[in-house]
Formats: structure tokens, sequence, C-alpha cells
């Protein structure tokens, strides 16, 4: 096996995008704690936040301790004990097309749980959804993929821009949610 424990991303970008994961980890239990203090609590919510808080913080640890790759490695040395390593190909275009395939399905059921659901969880939604795609496509890890998300705008490279505009979405989305909880407590308290 060629995967050995370290540092996964070692650069600026990695250590940015790793830092942002847990700073809306955080952010989102928080939220979570304001929104359960509201007096009209839809537990849908709370929940929710206490959701993205966990996933993001795997996501944060995931980015420096690479887990993924150990992952990869292993369905590498099983599919070459298999006999089937030269399938690779289709096999990450079907995992590809089955994970968008189950994006795309409960898509709908995730719309209908969030419609009433303040707008500030439903662009959380948007924003965790940005990210788990982005996560899925990496992990299937397309040469063609690879070469586009390594490619440069103003700059930056395409994967560190996909992956920390969800982030940003979903930081800014929380950030909303919280002071509106907080807010609504305060005028509640003053009336």
């Amino acid at each position: 096996m060629n995967w050995h424990p370290g540092i996964g991303d070692p650069t600026v970008s990695g250590w940015i995008a790793a830092v942002l994961y847990l700073i809306a980890s955080i952010n989102c239990w928080r939220t979570a704690g304001a929104v359960c203090l509201e007096k009209q609590t839809r537990y849908s919510d709370v929940g929710l936040w206490r959701v993205i808080s966990v996933a993001f913080l795997f996501l944060g640890i995931n980015k420096q301790l690479d887990l993924q790759s150990a992952l990869m490695e292993m369905g590498r040395v099983v599919s070459r004990s298999g006999g089937w390593y030269e399938q690779r190909r289709t096999l990450q275009a079907i995992f590809t097309v089955v994970a968008v395939v189950f994006c795309l399905a409960a898509t709908p059921a995730i719309a209908s749980r969030a419609r009433k659901s303040p707008f500030q969880a439903r662009l959380a939604l948007v924003g965790s959804t940005f990210v788990l795609a982005y996560v899925i496509i990496r992990t299937a890890s397309f040469n063609h993929f690879d070469r586009f998300i390594s490619n440069r705008y103003l700059g930056f490279e395409w994967n560190w821009i996909l992956e920390i505009a969800g982030i940003g979405m979903v930081l800014l989305a929380s950030e909303w949610r919280r002071v509106n909880a907080q807010k609504g407590r305060t005028n509640r308290a003053s009336s």
C-alpha cells in the first residue's frame, strides 16, 4: 500500500480550507445552540446545523489527514488482487453517476423539508451540497476533472475556488442565522 499517514495538503490553500472547515463547524454548532433557544424552534433547523457541523468537522480533519487517499489506495489493492483493476475507469464512472443520481434524487426531498426552513438554512444546504458534490467528484479522481480543477482562475486553482465557495456559503448562512436568532431573543426580552 502506498498511502502513509501524514499531512495531506501542506499548501497554504490546503491549510486555509482546513481551518475554514473547522471554523464553519464551530460556527454551525453555535448556530444550532442559538436556534435551540428560539421560542418557535424547529428541531429540523437545529438538526441541520448540527449535521453540517459534524460533517464539516470531519471534512476539516480529513483535509489534512487525507483519509480518502487511504480509502482509494485500499480500493486499488482490492481491485488488483481481484483482477478487475483494468476496469477502474468504468467503476469510477459508475460511482460518479450513482453519486450524482443520488444527489439529484435527494434534492427534492431535502428541498421539500427545507421549504419551511429559514432562508439561511436553505443557503447552508446549498453550500453543503456544493461541498459534498465537489468531494464526491474529487474522490472519483477522474484525470480530466483533476486537470480542470488544477487550472487557475484569477491566480487560484479551481479546486480551491469550488471548495471555498461552498464553505463560505455555509459560514455566511450560519452567521446570519445565529445573529437572527439572537436578535429575536433580544427583541422578545425587551418587550
